[in-house]
């Protein structure tokens, strides 16, 4: 073996020194007792793990058709069941962990296993736990990375290791762990704040008691206080100073001031918007510039109208604001239209009214209040006598196709019951001198 090349004398060595190691925890008491505690935990962690599983599942198991918040924390608790065997496996090998260091001062093997229980427990929480896309995926290539680090024995050096490591960007130096640490945690944090806005904002939803434009208000503010503090937690765990954001908000205000006046100014048009209450979600409104629609979204910077043909219009906040707005629906009141018509100057235009008036009362959708129907006269028109029926109903006529149609064919029927003519444009044509021969 003198012979050999140094970096293999060096392997052998080192091989050599790992035999007499292995060799004497072989034919120690302590390694052998070790074993067997190990053997011994997993045994019992099946045992308790099958006994206690059933009982865990009637206890946790939320009565059919309740949806209380205690019973979601049940049925969320009840997805990790399968962490059962391992956790407990984990935990009985702790208890024989200390039993052998305190009888024979070491406990290598058994704390190995310890952590291969808890890499089984993690690789179990990604497969079987973990359904969200994002979380998923986070599992896959953050915890179980980490948890076998951890089960080697590698996670102090891998640390270190990135701790050491710098990314320099100009004058700037960050180590790879602080980038690790803050993409993970910002992931994580991000997800979590998604979710926690998703939640509030379907409770907000639900409170019916609250008016429309109040639950959209509680849903913004919501939203702005989840993902603030997730900003404020994500800058504390990067180690980044509050203070030293005083530079970019000076920044920020300034391109408010220039460029983004726009859209601070329909932020602050948005909130106006959900404080007064004027136009909410549901009301059918009609802007200067003409746009109109039934308004369906209210966002932080503009407004989304839905048009009767399905178009969608998106408005700023701003134009509710600084221009004339008129709300057809506020909520879901009466509107009053009209349905013109004429007749005959051979008519007497004295039944006229009583008789439209009393066959427009008849459509189940016409409405006694706030008034009944109103058949007026309106004025002698070229070809005959003009009136008009204005009718309240309980929503909006889409252009004019959805209730005046039905009452057009009121009018038509009634008139022609009772003899009256609809007159049609008639001219006489008067020729001077005669007709040619």
């Amino acid at each position: 073996m003198s012979g050999q090349p140094e970096i293999i004398a060096t392997a052998l060595d080192h091989a050599r020194q790992g035999w007499e190691m292995a060799k004497g925890w072989l034919l120690s008491p302590a390694a052998w007792s070790q074993f067997a505690l190990l053997v011994l935990a997993y045994l019992a962690a099946r045992v308790a793990s099958r006994k206690l599983a059933p009982t865990i599942t009637r206890l946790m198991t939320p009565p059919e058709r309740r949806a209380n918040i205690l019973d979601r924390a049940r049925s969320f608790a009840l997805l990790f069941l399968p962490l059962l065997l391992p956790v407990l496996a984990y935990a009985f090998t702790a208890l024989g962990e200390q039993v052998t260091r305190s009888l024979f001062g070491s406990g290598a093997v058994i704390a190995f296993g310890k952590r291969v229980f808890l890499f089984l427990a993690a690789r179990l929480l990604v497969r079987e736990v973990l359904r969200d896309k994002f979380l998923n995926l986070l599992g896959k290539y953050v915890i179980l990375p980490i948890a076998a680090l951890y089960a080697l024995g590698l996670l102090d050096d891998a640390i270190a290791w990135l701790d050491a490591t710098r990314v320099s960007m100009g004058n700037i130096s960050f180590s790879a762990l602080a980038i690790m640490r803050g993409l993970v945690a910002g992931g994580f944090l991000f997800w979590l704040g998604r979710w926690s806005n998703d939640q509030s904002a379907q409770y907000i939803s639900k409170q019916e008691e609250l008016r429309p434009a109040t639950r959209e208000l509680a849903a913004k503010a919501a939203e702005i206080v989840i993902f603030g503090a997730v900003f404020l937690l994500l800058m504390n765990i990067m180690g980044i100073s509050l203070t030293s954001l005083a530079v970019l908000g000076g920044a920020v205000g300034v391109g408010l001031g220039f460029g983004l006046q726009k859209i601070a100014s329909n932020f602050i048009s948005g909130v106006i918007l959900l404080l007064e209450g004027q136009a909410t979600v549901g009301d059918y409104v009609e802007l200067d510039g003409g746009e109109m629609g039934k308004i369906v979204k209210m966002g932080a910077r503009a407004t989304v109208l839905e048009t009767f043909d399905g178009r969608w219009i998106v408005v700023p906040n701003e134009d509710f604001i600084t221009t004339r707005v008129v709300n057809y629906s506020d909520s879901g009141s009466a509107n009053r239209y009209e349905a013109p018509f004429s007749v005959s100057y051979d008519t007497d235009i004295n039944i006229v009214p009583p008789l439209i008036e009393a066959a427009v009362a008849r459509l189940d959708f016409v409405l006694d209040e706030p008034e009944k129907p109103d058949c007026e006269l309106r004025g002698f028109g070229d070809s005959g006598v003009e009136f008009a029926v204005e009718f309240w109903v309980n929503g909006l006529d889409d252009g004019k196709n959805k209730f005046t149609p039905q009452v057009l064919f009121a009018i038509w029927n009634a008139l022609k019951e009772a003899g009256i003519e609809i007159p049609y444009p008639q001219r006489v044509v008067e020729i001077k001198g005669g007709l040619p021969s």
